[in-house]
């Protein structure tokens, strides 16, 4: 059966727990949104195809757990992200705070040539608000990540946020390789990243607020 589509991207979220990344993904992909969900055990992934420059992505998207005892699992995916969505929550100063080690791991873990944004997410809670939107983007600017503020409540900046990193993902990739190669290589992944997704540890959610 022929495919229907022309690139494979790899794309992986990561924050503390509860700072919505379930929500900012099936938001993506579905268009829906649950305010509350069981937390992400393990990790998850789901899929949504886009067209960009003529091209149909595919875009895989691995939803990971925050919680630190899964931590071990998670990092075992960060590898073969080609992009990653760092995600604080505005209404919570902590999550802030731990981009910085999040980051950290993504150094330590994640492949070299690795493209990274910026989500400051649950901007609709601007009475709950801890973390001015001058500060993420200033961390943005620290990391030399693009900074996007969303809300998977009211859908603000998700698809804006998904298709940039995607798009630096595909120019990543046309300037390492000569495009040909390039979806060459995403082909042939493409094909392994099907059969793997089959197998993968997946789960369930449960308790955040999103």
């Amino acid at each position: 059966m022929a495919k229907q589509y022309d690139v494979l991207v790899r794309l992986l979220i990561l924050g503390d727990s509860g700072v919505g990344k379930t929500c900012l993904i099936r938001r993506f992909t579905d268009n829906e949104f649950h305010p509350s969900h069981i937390s992400t055990i393990g990790v998850d992934f789901k899929m949504k195809t886009l067209e960009i420059d003529g091209l149909k992505v595919r875009v895989q998207i691995w939803d990971t757990a925050g919680q630190e005892r899964y931590q071990t699992i998670t990092k075992q995916y960060y590898r073969r992200a080609q992009g990653i969505i760092l995600v604080y929550d505005v209404t919570c100063a902590q999550s802030f705070q731990h981009i910085a080690k999040w980051a950290s791991d993504v150094d330590e873990f994640g492949p070299d040539r690795v493209q990274r944004i910026l989500v400051g997410n649950k901007s609709d809670g601007e009475d709950k608000r801890q973390v001015a939107t001058q500060q993420g983007s200033q961390l943005g600017k620290t990391y030399d990540m693009s900074f996007f503020e969303t809300s998977a409540c009211t859908n603000h900046h998700i698809t804006e946020a998904f298709t940039r990193l995607t798009e630096m993902v595909l120019q990543a990739q046309r300037t390492q390789y000569s495009f040909q190669e390039s979806i060459g290589d995403y082909l042939d992944l493409a094909a392994l990243e099907d059969e793997e997704g089959k197998d993968v540890e997946t789960t369930t959610q449960k308790g955040c607020t999103c």
